[in-house]
């Protein structure tokens, strides 16, 4: 059942105790119970989903909307069948669509899903020649072969770095194993392309979520733009048919029909371990007992538990989720069908992206903030709830949740209006005169800073990924004494507590993996 504080009799311990109620949480709750176990899960807010829930967002529209996360593309295909859940996934017709203002015109560059005459045309209308185009084909063939060794490596124990990069280099050769793992993801961008524009748009994949240089030493970037590539071993980006919302629909339902005991406005301050067991002790002082606690929150918050002082991990998205009564025009002339069909960049070229990022680190943003948007409703027009117009979002980069802190609220609405005068450069008509209204007469705009991430979800920075993303393997001297260290879940110093969020070794985005990871280890 779902129960509130006092529902569910904290003094019988449990199997498994998970502390976290998103799509993490949620997973592992499910995973843990259809492998027997008793299992308890507690969530801080008075509701279960975390960053997929789906809400009506707009006074007065029943249009269902995630505040916080957008597409899927790593939650395996295989997860979902071992859950037990039907997780309807749509392709996007369009890849990715760029306008651009060059020489006092307005064009664009057109990618499609799969790429062929009319990308081309594209590309050559932008760039003046083939070079640029035949470069695209080239390098997204290597990386497909890449993501088809590599995707496999997100699931059960991790391998040794040696391995996965022979698999890499016997099948993709060493060139594309040396550019994403090897040196900075500029450096490989620069010396495959000419083009600014073209450039751009293969950056962005290294910094969603992510703030970072694309030149940065220690290849942050190299390791974003890995997961964004090869999510179910093609890297394609699906929207979930019925919002986001859908996802967590799915595994809430499936936990119920388990018999899991959901247990929402319980926010866990401490935790104590001991050899046979642990115990959650809440805010209010209520002790919650357990054998193993799998905790599918940010490593600093379980850190935060266990009396350590962890560093802060470090935000820098914003998203803006907008309802409109039909999509703005292009300067372009582009069908706006086309151009908002798949992720739709602006200002983000090459050059453009680093200048936002020395600007971010300055503490100041640019006029017009690096960004993408895409339209849900193109591929899914039942999530309108029969109401007609389209949703937009848009994910504004390089927006670090430094610049919020002094005056969150002023400092949110300047992101937002450098966002969205990104999205206006471009566009034939105001933005404005294209936006619903909710029942109140305002505009359906719903603007959400790293700082709002923090509040609403616990994740400390607003940092979607909980910290840094790690590479998906073990490094060849690593030791490795016990199966959550196999897995990718450990906490130092710990055998009763597992990481089973975002956090985890392979944890990162909307993937299901760091939940399933931590059931795997504890089952090990």
């Amino acid at each position: 059942m779902t129960g509130s504080r006092g529902d569910a009799p904290s003094d019988a311990a449990v199997d498994v105790l998970v502390v976290g109620g998103g799509h993490n949480g949620l997973v592992a709750a499910i995973l843990a119970a259809q492998a027997g176990l008793r299992v308890r899960l507690l969530e801080a807010a008075d509701h279960l989903g975390g960053a997929t829930l789906g809400a009506a967002v707009f006074p007065g529209i029943p249009v269902r909307l995630s505040r916080y996360s957008y597409l899927v593309s790593l939650f395996p295909a295989e997860l979902a069948d071992r859950l037990c859940i039907t997780l309807p996934l749509a392709s996007r017709r369009v890849s990715s669509y760029t306008p651009v203002r060059r020489d006092g015109r307005a064009g664009g560059l057109l990618v499609e899903r799969d790429p062929g005459p009319a990308t081309e045309a594209s590309f050559a209308a932008l760039t003046g020649g083939r070079a640029e185009f035949a470069a695209w084909q080239q390098f997204y063939g290597e990386l497909a072969a890449l993501a088809a060794v590599v995707a496999p490596a997100l699931t059960g124990p991790l391998r040794r770095r040696s391995a996965v990069r022979d698999a890499v280099v016997a099948t993709a050769g060493s060139r594309i194993w040396d550019e994403i793992a090897e040196r900075p993801l500029g450096e490989t961008i620069t010396g495959r392309f000419a083009d600014d524009t073209v450039r751009g748009v293969v950056a962005t994949d290294g910094l969603i979520g992510t703030h970072t240089s694309l030149f940065d030493a220690g290849l942050l970037a190299n390791r974003c733009f890995l997961y964004h590539l090869i999510g179910r071993g093609t890297g394609e980006w699906l929207v979930p048919v019925g919002g986001m919302g859908g996802v967590a629909d799915a595994l809430l339902a499936r936990a119920r029909g388990l018999g899991v005991d959901l247990v929402t406005d319980v926010t866990v301050a401490q935790v104590h371990e001991a050899a046979d067991g642990v115990v959650a002790v809440d805010t209010t002082g209520r002790e919650w007992p357990a054998a193993h606690l799998l905790a599918a929150v940010a490593p600093a918050v379980v850190a935060g538990w266990r009396g350590e002082v962890p560093d802060r991990p470090v935000g820098a998205q914003m998203k803006i989720n907008m309802l409109l009564d039909r999509l703005p025009r292009l300067l372009s002339g582009a069908d706006p069908a086309e151009a908002f069909a798949g992720t739709t960049h602006l200002e983000e070229s090459f050059d453009q992206l680093e200048a936002a990022y020395r600007l971010s680190v300055a503490g100041a943003l640019p006029t017009a903030l690096p960004g993408e948007v895409y339209c849900h409703s193109l591929t899914d027009p039942g999530i309108l709830a029969g109401r007609g117009g389209a949703t937009l979002t848009l994910f504004g980069l390089h927006t670090p949740d430094a610049l919020f802190r002094a005056d969150p609220v002023a400092a949110r609405a300047a992101a937002a209006r450098s966002a969205l005068d990104a999205l206006q450069l471009h566009l034939a008509e105001p933005l404005e005169e294209c936006l619903a209204r909710d029942v109140d007469g305002r505009p359906c705009l719903d603007v959400a800073s790293p700082l709002d991430l923090e509040r609403d979800l616990l994740m400390p920075g607003g940092n979607i990924f909980h910290g840094d993303l790690s590479w998906p393997w073990l490094a060849d001297d690593e030791e490795v004494d016990s199966p959550a260290q196999a897995f990718g879940v450990a906490v130092p110093g710990s055998r009763r507590i597992l990481l089973a969020g975002a956090g985890s070794r392979r944890g990162g985005g909307v993937s299901g993996l760091g939940g399933a990871a931590a059931v795997d280890a504890l089952l090990a």
